[in-house]
């Protein structure tokens, strides 16, 4: 990696690699872990799918009961990481979290398939279930209550990362792989070569 062919913005150096994935068919390139912890510090890591990246911060969606949103609204910080494999790639993204707002949160649920909508309103995700038949009795409830077109749970919604600092990883042989950061300042973005 030659710092010379990177992006002076590191969203549009993460737009050109997450093209890259996509154009090298990774498998869902759009999957990422995001690391959240808890007032005390105690760490926990999910893979969730990236639904939008753009100047106002990387965008995902979920039940605001579940274990990662009661940590965001406790502890608003969070790291996100891609790694795509086959191309022996990786981008690491740090920042503050916060709630998307209803319109936009209403907007993207609305492009769902019906039977994740209804999931949405089914599932008390991260709360122990006596068994896979609870589950399966909650989703025909919420298909009952809700048909054909269910409405926005006031219990799910997106979150948006604001990032302060991004890393991009590119393999090298012999274990000497490039690490670049970028950190958010005063004038907008620094960039530093790291050792692998």
């Amino acid at each position: 990696m030659d710092e010379r062919d990177l992006e002076g913005d590191p969203l549009r150096q993460f737009e050109r690699w997450f093209a890259a994935a996509r154009e090298a068919a990774v498998p869902v390139p759009e999957a990422m872990a995001l690391a959240t912890a808890s007032p005390d510090g105690n760490p926990s890591v999910r893979m969730v799918l990236l639904k939008e990246a753009d100047e106002r911060g990387f965008s995902f969606f979920t039940n605001y009961e579940s274990r990662k949103s009661r940590e965001l609204s406790d502890n608003p910080r969070a790291a996100l990481l891609f790694h795509w494999q086959p191309l022996g790639r990786q981008v690491r993204v740090e920042g503050g979290v916060g709630r998307l707002p209803a319109d936009e949160s209403n907007s993207y649920f609305r492009t769902r398939p019906l039977a994740s909508r209804l999931a949405a309103w089914a599932s008390p995700q991260s709360r122990p279930l006596a068994d896979r038949a609870e589950l399966e009795r909650l989703y025909e409830d919420a298909a009952a209550r809700h048909g054909d077109e269910p409405t926005l749970p006031p219990h799910w919604g997106g979150f948006r990362l604001v990032p302060n600092a991004y890393e991009f990883w590119e393999h090298g042989e012999d274990r000497l792989h490039d690490r670049v950061r970028y950190e958010r300042d005063a004038t907008g973005w620094s960039r530093t070569r790291l050792a692998p």
